[in-house]
């Protein structure tokens, strides 16, 4: 292949092939490869959150019909790292009495959680940080790192309300990657194969069409998991001042900030993989290049929802926020793991458009059953006005009390 075709591989073996011939042995070339890859992995999404903070508010002030910045450079292209170098130079302050490691060690965590799924992301057919047998895997393993770092941060600040936020928060991610999770394993009992690169290849057409219900429960779990609107209950100001990381700032809470923006945009890497074909199109097995391309316009349509739910829907209560976990999403995720591999084994001999035609007709009904058995059952608990039978004061109520004291 040309430089043009798969510029990622022909860099890789130019880079390996310098070592080489410069002194390095075998197993160093090896292990500086990995090591450059590893500072690359770590150093390059964080950069790239810095383009993403930008383009994340300017699309959401034009939703909500704002300006966002505009002011620094130009359209405010440099207002991101005018609020870098104001976070790099503000003071480290631990608070008395906050456990220090664990307070210290919770931002790490954040952003270590977020990056290591990168690692297993395939962007191109051939570009890739490692191609594991268990990347679906993997990436559900990893995720539990995040909440750790959450848990830290609450237990660690010595403040109730960080703990509070903390318990909150973990109430939301745990509960919700119950369907993550289920939803995940239909991709992977479609592919027969837990490798998200043998995932990509597997899908003709697309899970999306194969399985859209389970895209859509994916999705709206998947906005959970990232702790936006309507779920954004870890910092609902109003109610707990801020949320679990109310203690941090300067470059400690910046951490926070760049595992929250980074982790959005992991999240439509994921789901671009695991439901919209990944890297796959025409001519991208033979010109990689254009696999990232592909890849990069369907992850940046995902990304745009992503950004447009969380500019428009209200917060939800926390009664809301759980009755639709436990008792709407997890039974239908639940259903439909069951009844997909199911109808497939069944339409096994069937043509291929009328497979997908089934598998997805099935997909659907499953959902607007569920949907519709559930929510009929689900308690309509309206907000308490107050009792009508208390009196109400009124200004010539208050008028004819003040007459007679005066009088008396």
């Amino acid at each position: 292949m040309t430089f043009w075709s798969d510029p990622f591989t022909a860099i890789q073996q130019w880079f390996l092939g310098l070592l080489a011939s410069i002194g390095f042995g075998p197993v160093g070339v090896k292990v500086t490869g990995m090591l450059v890859g590893i500072i690359i992995l770590a150093i390059g999404p964080m950069l790239f959150t810095i383009f993403l903070i930008w383009v994340e508010r300017k699309v959401i002030s034009r939703i909500q019909d704002r300006i966002g910045p505009n002011r620094v450079g130009p359209y405010g292209l440099f207002q991101p790292f005018a609020d870098m170098v104001k976070i790099f130079i503000k003071e480290h302050i631990t608070p008395r009495g906050a456990d220090w490691l664990p307070y210290n060690l919770a931002p790490v965590m954040a952003v270590a959680a977020v990056l290591m799924v990168w690692a297993v992301i395939p962007f191109t057919i051939t570009f890739y940080g490692v191609n594991l047998n268990v990347g679906v895997l993997f990436i559900i393993a990893v995720g539990s790192i995040g909440e750790l770092g959450i848990i830290l941060a609450g237990w660690g600040s010595n403040n109730k309300y960080a703990l509070f936020a903390m318990f909150r928060s973990i109430a939301l991610l745990i509960s919700y990657e119950i369907p993550l999770v289920l939803c995940s394993m239909v991709p992977v009992l479609m592919a027969g194969s837990l490798n998200l690169n043998d995932i990509v290849k597997s899908q003709t057409p697309w899970n999306v069409v194969t399985a859209p219900a389970t895209a859509i429960i994916f999705f709206i779990v998947s906005v959970a998991e990232i702790g936006r609107a309507p779920f954004d209950l870890a910092e609902a100001e109003s109610e707990i001042v801020s949320g679990f990381n109310i203690e941090y700032s300067g470059l400690k809470f910046g951490m926070f900030y760049v595992a929250e923006f980074l982790h959005t945009f992991t999240v439509a890497l994921i789901f671009a993989t695991l439901f919209l074909g990944g890297w796959r199109g025409p001519g991208a097995e033979q010109y990689p290049i254009l696999g990232f391309i592909y890849y990069f316009i369907k992850v940046g349509v995902v990304y745009f929802l992503l950004m447009l739910v969380d500019g428009t829907l209200p917060r939800l209560r926390i009664d809301q926020m759980m009755n639709l976990n436990w008792k709407v999403l997890t039974p239908i995720s639940l259903v439909v793991l069951v009844i997909f591999p199911l109808v497939g084994a069944l339409t096994a001999d069937y043509p291929l458009w009328l497979r997908v035609l089934v598998l997805a007709g099935s997909n659907l009904l499953v959902l607007l059953i569920g949907e519709r058995i559930l929510t009929r059952r689900l308690p309509r608990n309206p907000a308490e006005v107050g009792s009508r039978d208390r009196p109400v004061a009124r200004p010539e109520n208050l008028l004819s009390q003040s007459d007679s004291g005066v009088s008396g």
